[in-house]
């Protein structure tokens, strides 16, 4: 990868992977990385079969096959960075420590949800975990997580707080950016050198737009050198990639350099919603990322590089199983929102 020669560095194209000697990681970090990932999938292929038994209602946007992205962005983060996300937000949630069992009993519009059942599938929030919630609407969390940033650096330099600058990660997709937010919110960015990263997760597919179909410049990384930010380019399906090239950027962003945008190319194996029959893409290009499986690259890498053997990382995916199963039991058994508190939750409360 090209090195930046000042703070306005161009756009530069990063192809790291399995393969690159940089991304070397220790046993317990791959452990980690696959264990959520698969945590990931596992719980949205779990919220299908609830979907279909007509426990969760409304829609519902899986993340399968996105997984290296939330797990290789989010796992460097700490306790005290934001995490912002859209209408596709479980696994973001669950990979910034959200408890399953609350987002699961949030799908079911339980009490015990992470945003009291009031929330769903699109809104899930956690206070207590920086998570800033889900957008129903592309580009409503880009502004959120711009502000989070500014209170990041405000702290910082009006009332001299002393810590290191909590980094914001706003995740949206390819659609996206072909919206004002984006333009607008890159622009202040830059202007106030915010610790913020913006990620593009680029499943190819805006609902049922094909992303070359519906912009004049399909390589959103490109569009950061307007605005004079570095833009990247990453596979979203290697997990080490992904987590590479966000290392750079939150160390960009601590050391009060400003933002990244990181275009990460990925795919959903799964359609828009769990209403979306997904006939408008064809079986070609869906087995041709069915292949890129980004948890089987990674179990592939561990086994091949005899990190670990097939006995352990069946372990790592039973304990995974037990906690998603346990996460529907625990739903199953809450008490639903008590009508008496349809108005509660609308305004802060002494």
């Amino acid at each position: 990868m090209c090195k930046e020669k000042n703070k306005t560095t161009l756009p530069v194209t990063v192809f790291s992977g399995f393969s690159d000697s940089s991304n070397i990681a220790s046993k317990d970090i791959l452990f980690s990385l696959y264990e959520d990932m698969l945590l990931g999938r596992n719980f949205e292929d779990m919220c299908a079969q609830m979907y279909y038994r007509g426990k969760m209602f409304g829609f519902v946007h899986l993340y399968n096959g996105q997984e290296a992205v939330s797990t290789g962005v989010i796992s460097l983060l700490t306790k005290d960075d934001y995490v912002c996300s859209t209408y596709r937000d479980h696994v973001h949630a669950l990979s910034k420590g959200v408890d399953p069992k609350n987002v699961m009993a949030e799908l079911f519009g339980k009490k015990t949800g992470c945003s009291k059942g009031r929330g769903g599938s699109m809104h899930i929030f956690s206070s207590k975990h920086n998570f800033l919630g889900g957008f129903a609407f592309i580009g409503e969390g880009i502004p959120v997580a711009v502000g989070a940033a500014f209170q990041s650096v405000y702290k910082k330099q009006v009332f001299n707080i002393n810590t290191p600058l909590s980094v914001t990660v706003c995740f949206f997709g390819d659609g996206t950016t072909n919206n004002g937010q984006f333009f607008e919110c890159l622009n202040m960015s830059v202007l106030w050198k915010l610790p913020i990263i913006f990620v593009v997760e680029n499943n190819q597919w805006a609902i049922g737009m094909a992303h070359h179909r519906s912009t004049s410049s399909p390589e959103i990384y490109k569009k950061a050198k307007a605005f004079g930010l570095p833009g990247i380019e990453v596979d979203g399906m290697d997990v080490l990639a992904v987590r590479n090239v966000t290392n750079q950027a939150i160390l960009r962003a601590r050391a009060g350099e400003g933002p990244t945008l990181i275009e990460a190319l990925t795919y959903r194996f799964r359609g828009h919603s769990l209403a979306d029959p997904d006939e408008l893409r064809s079986k070609q290009e869906k087995n041709a990322w069915l292949v890129r499986d980004p948890i089987k690259s990674l179990k592939h890498h561990i086994l091949e590089n005899q990190i670990s053997d097939m006995q352990t990382l069946d372990d790592i995916e039973l304990r995974v199983k037990k906690r998603v199963q346990d996460s529907v039991d625990f739903a199953l058994a809450s008490d639903e929102p008590d009508i008496s508190e349809l108005r509660k939750y609308l305004f802060v409360e002494d």
